[in-house]
């Protein structure tokens, strides 16, 4: 007899892989089952008990004499005795030949080996059924899936973020939902298919409720554990949604058993009538029995025959609902899954539609119950897992942690900088003190209405940070936000709100701006920003763009700072009158703009890193009689036109970094001159006029090819700042001690062999402040070197 435990591994898994089981799978394991006994108890009974038992049959060839007198004989005995059965004088064992015999030749085959052939087809039925939780290509993924199934059902924040969806107060409910969910240990898969494909959704009840401990704040385990089941739900996405392997293989376990179905009923249909009781059989064996026919009695054709007919209909119920699962495989679209009723019912209206397996999987869950893929969609909300991140960013970026990172800015603002976090926590909201806030490479920022407690909050900079605003968070800051600083790479960093913050006094903006709609970002009208009084824009334009002129009429300073792109049209500089300072940096500019004559205005001026060689329009700057500070550093300037003596008010020149060989007397005729830099040029000679510029506190003409020093320019008293290095002097004059002034003397690279002891007399010059090698500093007496020295 074959113990039933050995055919256990056929029709059981592991208890998880049930999700993975519908309807029509379970009941056909049933009849399997049921099946699978039959054989086996056919089997039994084929070997315990006699398989046909034969009796010899009477020939006619006796002779009719011997007939009479046997019935003669039987008609005397009768009257004398009862009757007895005819005597064969056969012993046992040739009774057990001619069974064996008769068997084997006259017993039709199917009566034979039924019990042999239902055990074998059910077996057949229940590894074909198995067979895809077996194979390795679809196991692996099967094995991954249920896994994560599990973790993310038993995953608090299952819970709590279907429970903050549904608003609903975990408190008030935590019978029903520990009696109802707590105990299972799968959890809900994100299912997809169409709206008609995924009707059972329809009795997901719209509001979960879970237990206090769970609905409570997560610990920190709990939440890396979710964040780390975020990233297994991602990454098994993007491989099993990359073929259809599942799919295929369970479509092809179908088929087999309905191929198999319709073979069973046609041959067994055929020859269920072979079984019969009674059996002739006719062997050539008369030299061993005496006998050549024999009348045999099949035992069990009875029992077989009511169980084939019992078998039949078991097979005819599993193959319809075989046909049914085809049915389901072909006409349902299940390489498509959609979460439409999940969207609906629980809020999170970003969960995605999968497709492939992953969709397969989800079809075949909801066949199980629906409620899995409702809860295991919160694993793959971008929403979802945005807000377990900042639950775990609330906790390790604490209130009072953050405030040891305030810090002062340059504009004296109480400053918090947060650099490359996961997102922005809910925790700065509660340093009421803060003033300026800095968020460099965060992504996915959601400024909440909790920042209108930022009271004194008037400085904001986003640096590569893609930032979304709570409507009440615009509101607040429309009216209170004085400094924004955005540098973007993309559309998705630029912040479209800041047309509308009218109260904003400075704006900085960096990154990718085109003034042709057709591009990607572009300056829209900032005619709500009443207020605005600087704007700086590092990018890449090619013209000014026409948004610039809606806040000219309030606009004071301009910063226009392109990266090499030639910025062309310049016209709308004019009826920016007001402006007090202008910057135009790196725009490829090779004359000086005629636009900028024209802004009366104007104290500082700054073209820098340019393509300048010529700058005869200079003239045209004494028109602008506030000018007090001209930069023209890092261009390729040969020469400086004499008329730069026209500009007489003139505080400030930057002159460094161009290819200047010789300095015209009539520039030191700016003699209100404070700031004078003509560092990095060709000069060899400076004009005794220097000593004119009474005024000069910063002089620098390090880095050119100076080998003497004129004695008026040591009567410049008020110089503070001076800049020999990288030169060819070989000869400090000791006049040197003129300038009583003298902080910093900047002296290394020059060709001296010994200092001036008069260096002692420039009281206010300190060791720190000389700056000249260090054997060169030992030439000097003792006495200034100690003096020096001491601070």
């Amino acid at each position: 007899m074959i113990p039933m435990m050995e055919f256990r591994q056929f029709s059981e898994q592991q208890p998880a892989f049930r999700v993975l089981k519908p309807w029509w799978d379970v009941f056909t394991e049933y009849l399997s089952v049921i099946m699978l006994m039959i054989g086996v108890f056919g089997c039994t009974l084929q070997v315990m008990q006699d398989k046909i038992i034969c009796l010899p049959r009477s020939t006619t060839s006796e002779n009719s004499s011997e007939v009479e007198l046997l019935h003669l004989q039987t008609n005397i005995s009768t009257v004398l005795r009862e009757m007895k059965g005819l005597k064969t004088n056969l012993d046992l064992q040739q009774y057990s030949f001619i069974n064996q015999m008769c068997y084997e030749k006259a017993l039709h085959w199917y009566a034979k080996y039924f019990p042999y052939l239902v055990l074998i087809h059910t077996v057949i039925f229940m590894v074909c059924s198995n067979f895809w939780f077996k194979f390795p290509g679809s196991s692996s993924k099967i094995e991954h899936f249920i896994s994560m199934l599990g973790k993310c059902f038993d995953s608090p924040w299952t819970t709590r973020a279907l429970s903050e969806v549904s608003g609903e107060n975990p408190e008030d409910n935590e019978n029903q939902m520990s009696s109802s969910i707590a105990r299972s240990d799968i959890v809900m898969s994100p299912g997809e298919g169409s709206l008609e494909k995924t009707q059972s959704l329809r009795s997901i009840p719209e509001k979960i409720v879970v237990d206090k401990a769970s609905a409570s704040v997560l610990d920190k385990k709990e939440g890396e554990q979710a964040k780390a089941l975020f990233e297994k739900v991602k990454k098994f996405r993007l491989h099993v949604e990359e073929g259809d392997i599942l799919y295929l293989m369970y479509v092809r376990q179908t088929v087999f058993k309905v191929i198999k179905f319709l073979l069973i009923i046609a041959y067994n249909s055929a020859l269920v009538n072979k079984v019969q009781n009674k059996v002739r059989c006719e062997v050539e064996i008369q030299d061993m029995t005496g006998y050549k026919q024999f009348q045999c009695n099949h035992t069990m054709a009875h029992l077989f025959s009511k169980l084939s007919y019992c078998y039949l209909c078991l097979v005819a119920v599993y193959g319809l609902t075989s046909l049914y699962a085809s049915y389901w495989l072909f006409y349902r679209s299940l390489k498509e899954y959609s979460f439409e009723y999940v969207r609906q019912e629980t809020g999170i209206n970003d969960i995605p539609d999968v497709k492939n397996d992953f969709a397969f999987m989800l079809h075949m869950i909801d066949q199980y119950d629906p409620l899995y893929s409702k809860r295991f969609a919160v694993f793959l909300s971008e929403v979802s897992e945005n807000k377990l991140k900042q639950l775990n960013l609330n906790h390790d970026w604490t209130a009072e942690k953050l405030r040891q990172r305030l810090q002062t800015n340059p504009n004296n603002r109480l400053e918090l900088q947060l650099f490359m976090l996961p997102g922005l926590p809910d925790t700065v909201f509660e340093l009421t003190e803060l003033q300026s806030l800095k968020l460099e490479i965060i992504n996915n920022v959601m400024v909440s209405a909790s920042i209108s407690q930022l009271e004194d909050l008037q400085e904001l900079s986003l640096y590569q940070c893609s930032l979304k605003m709570h409507p009440t968070a615009i509101s607040f800051l429309k009216d209170n936000l004085k400094v924004l600083r955005v540098k973007f790479d993309d559309s998705r960093e630029f912040p479209t709100w800041m047309y509308c913050l009218r109260n904003l006094e400075e704006l900085y903006l960096t990154g990718p701006l085109s003034t042709d709609a057709s591009k990607n970002i572009v300056l829209e009208s900032l005619r709500e920003m009443k207020c605005l009084k600087i704007l700086s824009i590092k990018s890449n334009l090619t013209k000014i763009p026409q948004s610039i002129v809606d806040v000219s009429s309030h606009l004071l300073r301009l910063y226009l700072h392109n990266d090499g792109t030639k910025l062309v049209m310049l016209n709308n500089l004019k009826k920016m009158t007001n402006l007090t300072e202008l910057e135009i940096v790196r725009c490829d500019l090779e004359r000086i703009p005629h636009s900028i004559f024209s802004l009366t205005n104007l104290q500082e001026l700054d073209l820098k890193e340019n393509n300048l060689r010529s700058i005869e329009e200079i003239i045209s700057f004494q028109h602008l009689r506030k000018l007090i500070c001209l930069k023209l550093w890092y261009n390729s300037i040969m020469y400086i036109p004499e008329h730069i003596k026209k500009l007489s008010s003139l505080e400030r020149l930057n002159f460094s970094h161009n290819k200047i060989e010789i300095l015209p007397s009539h520039l030191f005729l700016c003699n209100k001159l404070r700031y004078l830099d003509l560092s990095n040029n060709d000069i060899r000679f400076i004009p005794p006029e220097v000593g004119v510029l009474q005024s000069l506190q910063y002089f620098s003409v390090s880095c050119n090819k100076i080998e003497n020093l004129p004695d008026e320019l040591f009567f410049c008293k008020k110089l503070k700042t001076f800049k020999l290095g990288k030169n060819s002097l070989s000869i400090l004059s000791p006049k040197i001690s003129y300038l009583s002034a003298l902080t910093y003397l900047d002296l290394k690279g020059n060709h001296f062999e010994v200092l001036p002891q008069e260096l002692g007399n420039c009281s206010a010059l300190k060791r720190s402040g000389l700056v000249v090698e260090e054997a060169l500093f030992e030439t000097l007496p003792s006495d200034v070197r100690d003096k020096m020295k001491t601070e």
